[in-house]
């Protein structure tokens, strides 16, 4: 594990011991592109041949989740939750609905929007959340192709 030291630090400093566990999914957190789901995690455990079951690694989650070391988010449609390494940076998605797959966006578009509105309104805002849902490239290319074979399929039909 290359973070192994900064994994114990984090763990140690919100007053948590070092378990292979919590340091495993912490790396796999870590690792990772996009968040993930705890199936997701444990499938990435069992492939390292890490010894733990499902309910562990839910129970882990919670714990590096209650103390902040792993961010949860809910933002997929079939309402199972995803969950990436905090790495204390503010995130906003783009969520694909054909492949599921999520992408971060750089920076955030709504942060002179957020001090506009404090301004305007005197509200103190605390945060937000924005995702945006959609289709990759990729899927949009599957939806023509598929439309140009119902296409062809109906014109060979009525011809």
């Amino acid at each position: 594990m290359k973070n192994h030291l900064i994994y114990t630090q984090d763990l140690t400093h919100c007053g948590l011991k070092k378990t292979r566990h919590r340091l495993a999914v912490l790396d796999i957190l870590d690792h990772s592109d996009q968040p993930l789901t705890a199936e997701q995690i444990y499938a990435s455990l069992q492939d390292r041949q890490v010894a733990i079951n499902l309910s562990t690694v839910y129970r882990t989650l919670d714990t590096l989740a209650l103390n902040k070391l792993v961010t949860r988010l809910s933002i997929t449609q079939d309402g199972r939750a995803l969950h990436e390494y905090n790495r204390r940076v503010h995130r906003h998605y783009l969520v694909c609905q054909g492949c599921r797959k999520i992408i971060p966006i750089d920076g955030c578009p709504l942060a002179d929007y957020s001090r506009q509105l404090e301004k305007e309104t005197g509200f103190k805002i605390s945060g937000h959340k924005l995702d945006l849902f959609g289709y990759c490239p990729q899927c949009q290319q599957k939806q023509l192709d598929q439309q140009e074979k119902d296409a062809d399929l109906k014109a060979r039909e009525e011809g």
